[in-house]
């Protein structure tokens, strides 16, 4: 295993270095030109590395190059820096320490190891000595678990900061390992890690035989490629590192490095002290043991205990109304954090409904984030001024032929402005041919952060995504979705997704007739179908059913769904048909209705 960690900048120098013509889409670098095929006669853009992973592929059938970027490294002669290329080139040609037996352990290194209450025994079975010629150096042989020396580290026991200038310095050009390893015995399956070659004998001093030290300081990782082997012989780490600000040294790395269980010492068992060493000189070896049998296993980013789970009442949490009163009381209304599906037949509406959302979310102070993949920002304006507007602010235009068309009374357009300013964002389209723009998701974020924008609205799933060529639409489907699931969560935002059915004029559906990957409907916490009612036998135009409903429960069953009215002149849906509920922007007092936020939500 070499120690490569994959950043963006790699893809790019890459792309510099054999002289590609590139270009960013989305979270792919995409080439004019495959560097393996070399396109073909026609095929342009087929290769890309994903900028998230550093995985790459070539689309093109007669092609189909993939790998990494150590594939790269190894095929074009591309450097990841010296440590990684020497590992996977087999090239490690660190030099050699000859000695034709061990060094014998000094007095003086003696003397100055009894003062850091590390025992003669300990000193001279670790081998640590002098310089030859240089009493005041200490030197710390690393040898494998073989007994070859690889490594040496020196440190100067009078060491003076207003004179000297390095406290301890390496051995040039050798192989960097972990000081203790032949001393290690792989029969006990538990390793203590120390930042310091001291602090890991002081842990020996205190009785346990597998104590290892990094080479170079909290912050070098080398030694990890050159160590691996001898790693995975343990099952149990226990991290001892320096505790400083908090912060327990080595931790947060060697939980990405250790394929074992990963302990660290308690902050509360240095006992107001920083290492292992110091424990040891100020309150003794005990001290030491106590703090490594007192090892706590660390949390897992990604696991919560369940007695640390946070309680939440739904009564207490941030909720908005539908606009729908019988949908509030299926639902108990759209709750903050969830990912909300809202499906229908192309044409039937569901743009519509989802507006009416939006708009009723400003009416609650919950600034909007929309993003429209198939209407121009001027028709979304337009519709939405529409919705807010109402029937008695719009008036008809009749055609020469006989067609009624609508336009808001330009003397409230001013006051809906006013109203509107600084509460709704919607994502411009033209953004999407600029090559710098960030990815849609990226853009919602800002909106969040920087807006308070706390609805989002995609509208739809297919428009939304970025079309990246690394892989396939489904595994494209479900990534989206699950960030939106994700941001939602993380930002505690409502998020709602359209998205298309997978056929079109069917009266029967369930979650899995939504179009796309099964993980759509089962990363969502609701899912919702609108449509309209084509019959004479029904007063109601349109209808809404529930068919996921992960908080509640609740859901249609069959052939229930909610009966909805829709007018053609404000494109507002009720339960009713009454549609002259008026917004914040109208303080007239000639109108007759109020939307109703303030009632409490039945649940």
């Amino acid at each position: 295993m070499a120690n490569y960690k994959f950043t963006s900048d790699d893809a790019f120098r890459f792309g510099r270095e054999i002289g590609a013509r590139t270009r960013k889409k989305g979270n792919e670098l995409q080439f004019f030109q495959c560097p393996y095929c070399r396109g073909g006669n026609n095929d342009r853009w087929t290769f890309a590395i994903n900028l998230g992973t550093g995985q790459f592929n070539c689309k093109r059938g007669s092609c189909g190059a993939h790998g990494n970027m150590i594939t790269l490294h190894k095929d074009f002669g591309f450097s990841l820096g010296t440590e990684v290329d020497r590992f996977f080139d087999g090239l490690a040609h660190f030099r050699n320490i000859h000695r034709e037996k061990r060094a014998e352990t000094k007095p003086a290194a003696i003397r100055f190891m009894e003062s850091r209450g590390i025992s003669e025994a300990v000193t001279v079975r670790y081998g640590i000595t002098t310089q030859k010629d240089h009493e005041n150096i200490i030197v710390f042989p690393f040898e494998d678990a073989d007994g070859v020396l690889r490594f040496v580290k020196y440190r100067k026991a009078d060491f003076d900061k207003t004179k000297d200038k390095n406290k301890e310095w390496c051995e040039r050009d050798c192989m960097p390992i972990l000081f203790g390893m032949r001393q290690c015995n792989p029969e006990n399956k538990v390793l203590i890690m120390t930042e310091g070659q001291i602090d890991s004998l002081s842990v020996t001093e205190a009785g346990f035989e597998n104590a290892v030290s990094v080479p170079t300081g909290k912050n070098g990782f080398t030694w990890v490629p050159h160590c691996w082997t001898f790693l995975k012989q343990f099952e149990k780490l226990i991290i001892f590192g320096d505790y400083e600000r908090g912060e327990i040294s080595l931790l947060e790395e060697m939980r990405k490095h250790f394929d074992g269980a990963v302990f660290s010492v308690r902050p509360a068992d240095y006992l107001d002290c920083k290492d292992a060493n110091e424990i040891l000189m100020k309150h003794g070896k005990e001290a030491v043991r106590n703090a490594i049998r007192n090892a706590e296993p660390t949390r897992i980013n990604e696991l919560i205990a369940i007695e640390d789970v946070r309680r939440k009442d739904l009564s207490q949490m941030e909720v908005i109304s539908s606009t729908i009163p019988s949908l509030d009381k299926i639902l108990g209304g759209f709750y903050f954090g969830q990912l909300i599906l809202l499906t229908g037949q192309r044409g039937e509406g569901k743009s519509t409904l989802a507006n009416q959302i939006a708009t009723g979310a400003l009416e609650q102070s919950s600034p909007v984030f929309y993003y429209s993949g198939e209407l121009q920002d001027w028709f979304m304006q337009n519709w939405i001024f529409f919705q807010l507007a109402g029937p008695g602010h719009v008036n008809p235009i009749v055609s020469n032929l006989g067609y009624t068309s609508y336009s808001v009374d330009e003397a409230v357009r001013p006051a809906i402005a006013r109203w509107l300013s600084g509460r709704l964002q919607l994502f411009r389209n033209e953004s999407l041919l600029e090559d710098d723009h960030g990815t849609i998701l990226d853009v919602a974020v800002k909106a969040v952060k920087q807006y308070g924008s706390k609805v989002l609205f995609f509208d739809n799933l297919m428009t939304a995504m970025d079309d990246d060529q690394s892989t396939d639409l489904y595994r494209q489907q479900t990534a989206f979705v699950r960030e939106l699931a994700s941001i939602a969560k993380r930002y505690g935002v409502l998020v709602f997704l359209i998205v298309h059915p997978r056929k079109q004029g069917v009266s029967t559906f369930s979650n899995d007739d939504v179009m796309g990957s099964s993980n759509i409907t089962n990363l969502a916490d609701v899912v919702i179908r609108y449509g309209r009612i084509n019959t004479e036998e029904s007063d109601y135009s349109s209808y809404v059913q529930v068919f996921k409903n992960r908080l509640t429960g609740r859901v249609h069953r069959g052939g229930d769904y909610i009966g909805l009215y829709f007018d053609e002149s404000s494109k507002r849906i009720a339960e009713q048909p009454d549609f002259s509920w008026r917004y914040g922007w109208d303080t007239s007092e000639d109108m007759l209705t109020e939307i109703s936020t303030d009632e409490p939500i039945p649940f």
